[in-house]
């Protein structure tokens, strides 16, 4: 299997058929693939083969699309950056795959000296906007026009595909390895529950696409040879605009997203009756922000999907009958068809139906690995199952249920973010002697990152300075929030920081201790 394989049915059955729909361009699948060799063959010339990462730096766009694309019919390897990583994040997880070529768009055009800099081994940057391409960059639409089609590798099945960065555990992110056939056995077991993506579904990439669920939906799509739709990133009027106007079938959101979405005071003067299915991932929904946007969109069905990246990235799925139904609407759904998932103890022996444990999942969609790191690799697939580090309970009928986090992590606005990467940069700060995070509750963010600070002797701290300090020093998203000044941490008996102490004054009272 390979998942350029979906682009010749598509070519070979409806070659007319609208591929892509992006700023004004719409293009066939037959013009879309023929872009799409011309541009593998540049990346081949630049030394994408065999496994050579191309990484993308970009919002959404077709051309983000054909990037993909071309890199899996050059042979190479994709990895797509997070977009809202500093320059320093963004240049270590380069120079630790050894990217030898990075494609940025007109936004990120201005961070190529800074990479070129910090990772020496990136040979060319190819700029991917619609004006003139900047001193030392290479043209993306020169790169295409400049070569004749090339054959597809067809490089496949265990072959590394993606390079995804997931955040660090240990203060550092770590590269989840997917293979070709990692990718499509999620793919096509998520096909086959036949909650999603049917054909001539229109998708609309309003999630950034370097996610796992944006990811996952181009995979989708790519299979299905179905229509996308990109606007560059989510504002909740050009996700109403690009529904009503493109009459777009299936989207994928956060649940941040869809809040925002259906409480958008404009949203009645959209016809969004073309809305079949909204996917929703990265985090549970609250039971009343459901009701609202089923409310809102009474043309859709909900589906949520529960995964993670590791998992290429889907393991559960909740269908829309599901939701209807006032117990399993709380749950995170039940095995997908390509998974198998249990619930087990501290010994990894599965527990009982109903006793909490962790959530483990197996199956051919667990990543490879991760890049350059066995230890981590080791712990996280023990047994042969992946260990999620979610804490939860399944019911009689294989209904999971979430309850807590075993690992240090918190989802905000879909994104993960783990607590000891936060700390390590507070602690850097003068004026901390210590410092502890966490994710509270939040109406908007699901949860937010939260720091429990010990000031140093004789100093003080505001949460100003902190965000300050720590947005110079990782993204935006991961800085807290909000701050509490304690004058020491609580402590078990060996020393280690007891995070379920701090967590408890403000998760008293909620059904599940994650959101």
């Amino acid at each position: 299997m390979y998942l350029t394989q979906g682009l010749h049915r598509a070519v070979q059955h409806h070659p007319d058929a609208v591929a892509t729909v992006c700023a004004g361009r719409v293009r066939t699948h037959a013009e879309s693939i023929d872009r799409i060799a011309r541009l593998a063959a540049g990346l081949q010339v630049l030394g994408i083969r065999d496994g050579e990462r191309a990484a993308i730096l970009a919002f959404n766009s077709d051309r983000y699309h054909e990037l993909l694309a071309a890199t899996l019919w050059a042979g190479g390897a994709v990895v797509p950056v997070n977009l809202r990583w500093s320059v320093v994040e963004i240049a270590d997880s380069l120079a630790e795959v050894d990217a030898r070529v990075l494609v940025v768009d007109e936004a990120f055009a201005g961070h190529a000296e800074g990479l070129l800099d910090r990772h020496p081994g990136l040979a060319h940057v190819v700029h991917a906007g619609d004006g003139p391409s900047p001193d030392g960059t290479l043209g993306f639409e020169q790169l295409i026009a400049d070569h004749q089609p090339v054959e597809d590798a067809r490089r496949g099945d265990d072959h590394l595909a993606i390079v995804c960065y997931s955040g660090g555990t240990t203060g550092r992110s770590k590269g989840v390895m997917l293979s070709h056939a990692n990718i499509l056995t999620s793919t096509l077991g998520t096909l086959a529950s036949g909650y999603a993506y049917p054909e001539g579904a229109a998708c609309l990439h309003a999630a950034p696409m370097f996610h796992a669920a944006g990811l996952a939906t181009w995979c989708a799509q790519l299979v299905r040879g179905g229509r996308q739709v990109m606007i560059p990133g989510f504002e909740p009027v050009a996700v109403l605009s690009a529904i009503a106007e493109h009459g777009v079938t299936d989207v994928v959101l956060v649940p941040t997203m869809v809040q925002l979405v259906v409480d958008h005071p404009r949203i009645g003067e959209f016809d969004l009756s073309s809305l079949e299915r909204v996917l929703y991932a990265a985090s549970p929904m609250s039971e009343v922000l459901l009701d609202r946007a089923m409310k809102a969109l009474p043309n859709a069905r909900f589906v949520q999907a529960y995964g993670m990246t590791e998992l290429s990235p889907v393991a559960t799925l909740l269908g829309s009958a599901d939701h209807e139904h006032p117990a399993h609407r709380r749950s995170v759904g039940r095995a997908a068809p390509h998974a198998e998932v249990r619930i087990v103890g501290l010994d990894d022996v599965e527990l009982p139906r109903g006793q909490a444990g962790e959530v483990v999942v197996r199956g051919g969609h667990v990543m490879r690995g991760y890049w350059d790191r066995p230890a981590d690799t080791a712990e996280a697939l023990r047994g042969g199952w992946m260990h999620t580090g979610d804490g939860g309970y399944m019911d009689d009928e294989g209904y999971i249920y979430l309850t807590d986090r075993i690992k240090d992590m918190v989802i905000t606005g879909g994104e993960n973010v783990y607590s000891v990467e936060v700390e390590n940069v507070l602690c850097q700060h003068p004026a901390v002697a210590a410092a502890a995070v966490i994710g509270v509750p939040d109406n908007r963010w699901g949860e937010r990152v939260h720091a429990v600070v010990v000031p140093a002797t004789g100093q003080t701290v505001t949460l100003e300075e902190l965000t300050d300090f720590c947005k110079e020093r990782i993204a935006g998203y991961k800085t807290p929030r909000s701050l509490e000044v304690v004058e020491t941490l609580p402590l078990s008996s060996a020393g280690k920081v007891l995070k379920r102490e701090l967590r408890r004054p403000y998760w008293e009272g909620q059904e599940r201790a994650v959101h």
